[in-house]
């Protein structure tokens, strides 16, 4: 992957996961959200990730941020002002992101293991994340699926309208 092209992706996805952050407007965060989701995809494609690559776009890009503004919709949310936040707030923000920049300069110091692990061969392949899944890990797989529909029931009924 090319430096150049790296760092234009790079910089279009952090603008646009900063749209996400400080715009008003929800339609336009979910919107914002949908092109810094593509825009990880790139970096997927760069990498020769295609399956992933289309996981993200499919998963992420569509079904997710489709969910995200149908909610929108359902719920009319109007933009309004927001209060800025107190001292305490911005103190704890700005130490997070502090060990945040340590932690990546720390990272970036050490640099890379020369020798990284062997991987076996159709390592990544949908067969063989599939075999994975549904084998060694079909019981955390099943979990999930019943947490997510436990989430689901209760949104419904926390937005049901009581007559």
């Amino acid at each position: 992957m090319s430096v150049l092209v790296f760092l234009v992706l790079a910089a279009l996805t952090v603008a646009a996961a900063l749209t996400v952050i400080l715009h008003r407007n929800p339609v336009y965060s979910a919107l914002a959200l949908v092109s810094t989701l593509a825009l990880l995809s790139c970096f997927f494609v760069l990498l020769e990730a295609y399956m992933v690559w289309a996981l993200q776009i499919v998963v992420y890009a569509g079904a997710i941020v489709v969910l995200f503004v149908f909610v929108i919709m359902l719920l009319n949310v109007q933009s309004d002002e927001r209060a800025l936040p107190g001292p305490g707030t911005v103190v704890g923000v700005a130490g997070g992101a502090g060990l945040l920049a340590l932690l990546i300069a720390t990272v970036a110091v050490r640099g890379v293991t020369a020798n990284p692990p062997a991987v076996g061969a159709g390592f990544g392949t949908p067969e063989h994340l599939a075999r994975r899944l549904f084998t060694d890990y079909l019981v955390p797989f099943e979990v999930t699926s019943l947490l997510l529909l436990v989430a689901i029931v209760g949104a419904v009924v926390l937005g049901k309208r009581r007559i």
